[in-house]
């Protein structure tokens, strides 16, 4: 999804002036901003109703919280790309936001360019997160991993990757992202897209975030 018009996107925010403001720099940008709310339960009920293709969404909201909403339409709808957007850096905030099914985690601190540029990666399938918040991800999956029992690709009807979708997920659990795995792979970034899109159909995931976690728990992102 190369350029902004296609993309709908939801802002989800209880404070009004901040809420208003991304959503008028979503829209100056070129996305098509199909709703707002401002608590809970609204929320919810107005996504599912438009259906946008990406949710930004705060977690501190009255009536239900962000985690909450995310698990919900996420659940609901696996196509459902949430970045949450959050005054919060704290690790335990990151982590639940993660396991609630968002795809990514941006803090308040960020730029107006950083925003657009997180919305339009996530939108493209990227993982996004905040400087720093990236690493305690997959360290978390690591130590995760750390503490279940192996598992393989080789397992009885484990789905059959080709050595390139292979390849590209080894370099998605190591954290990088689209354009740096295309750089590394002299590919373009929508041959990336669609190994990944491939390999979470395969592998019957929802999103980037899963497919990371599937990987480190079976040493892909290890150096051979």
């Amino acid at each position: 999804m190369s350029g902004t018009a296609a993309v709908r996107v939801m802002v989800v925010d209880d404070h009004p002036m901040w809420r208003d403001a991304v959503a008028r720099d979503l829209a100056e940008a070129g996305f098509d901003v199909v709703a707002t709310a401002g608590d809970g339960p609204p929320a919810a009920r107005r996504a599912t109703a438009v259906a946008p293709d990406v949710l930004v969404l705060d977690l501190n909201l009255p009536g239900l919280p962000g985690v909450q909403v995310c698990k919900e339409l996420v659940g609901a709808n696996p196509a459902l790309r949430v970045l949450v957007l959050s005054a919060s850096g704290e690790h335990a905030d990151v982590l639940e936001a993660v396991k609630s099914g968002a795809t990514g985690y941006l803090l308040k601190s960020a730029s107006t360019e950083e925003l657009l540029d997180a919305v339009r990666r996530t939108a493209a399938g990227d993982a996004v997160f905040t400087p720093g918040l990236a690493g305690l991800v997959l360290g978390e999956y690591r130590r995760l991993a750390s503490d279940s029992p192996p598992a393989t690709t080789d397992e009885p009807g484990a789905p059959r990757l080709t050595d390139r979708e292979t390849e590209v997920l080894r370099l998605v659990a190591k954290g990088l992202s689209y354009k740096q795995i295309a750089e590394r792979l002299v590919i373009s970034h929508r041959t990336v897209q669609n190994h990944v899109q491939n390999t979470l159909g395969k592998l019957q995931l929802h999103n980037r975030v899963e497919l990371v976690r599937y990987a480190i728990e079976r040493g892909l992102d290890e150096d051979a």
